[in-house]
């Protein structure tokens, strides 16, 4: 009988493939400005990568035990189907391997938490771009070719923000809405990590003092006994 673990299981790597197939169709669409037959067969591989998506959005809404709970948990995965530009933060599974390359338990979610971070960030900069760029070109905007595009993207998801280039369709300030949000939230995730950092420092800093002060008193409160012993044989 097939579960909803057994299907995401079988599915992991298909998606990770569909992820990959429409990063590299997306870029060549949207960089390469495509028309004729190159620019269906580009649509034709960003359509069936959103399919497969969807089957298996439908598919894990069907088996789950509490369709309802299910769906409102899992509201991301409904953007990656509605959205298909969040389809290649997908990869960011990928990363979570190098989480046994740490040592505790603690430290493993910290690791993972800095990776993912890192991760989503590239991805976030470069799709932005490329979504951005894909909406300004050729409506007359500051926004025309790709470098300007990743230069906008990482102004704006540094919540820096020159104003050099802004984007003048709706599409790209709806694009631009994303980005600072995205850009806010990997902030908040890393700046949260980091104090996570400082709090376990400064307790294993106390912990080590207070064996230290224990260890003392025990030595102190030894010798202390040493001498009653010998006062009380005089």
């Amino acid at each position: 009988m097939m579960t909803q673990q057994r299907w995401q299981k079988l599915m992991e790597w298909p998606l990770v493939a569909a992820s990959v197939a429409f990063l590299v169709a997306y870029s060549w669409e949207v960089l390469g400005d495509l028309e004729g037959r190159d620019a269906i067969a580009v649509e034709s591989v960003i359509w069936a990568t959103w399919a497969l998506f969807v089957v298996d959005y439908l598919v894990r809404l069907f088996l789950a035990e509490h369709r309802g709970h299910w769906f409102f948990a899992h509201l991301f995965d409904l953007a990656v189907v509605v959205l298909p530009i969040l389809r290649p933060l997908r990869l960011l599974r990928l990363v979570t391997i190098l989480a046994v390359l740490q040592r505790t338990a603690g430290r493993a979610f910290r690791g993972r938490v800095v990776i993912y971070a890192a991760g989503a960030s590239v991805l976030l900069v470069y799709l932005a771009a490329l979504a951005v760029l894909d909406a300004e070109r050729g409506h007359g905007g500051a926004i025309q070719t790709f470098p300007e595009a990743l230069w906008w993207a990482f102004v704006t998801i540094t919540t820096v923000g020159y104003g050099d280039y802004i984007p003048v369709t709706g599409t790209g300030q709806l694009v631009a809405v994303g980005v600072m949000v995205g850009g806010i939230s990997l902030i908040g995730a890393v700046t949260a990590t980091f104090a996570s950092w400082i709090v376990e420092k400064v307790n294993e800093a106390n912990e080590e003092d207070h064996a230290a002060t224990k260890a003392h008193i025990d030595q102190v409160m030894a010798e202390l006994r040493e001498i009653k012993a010998l006062v009380g044989r005089e």
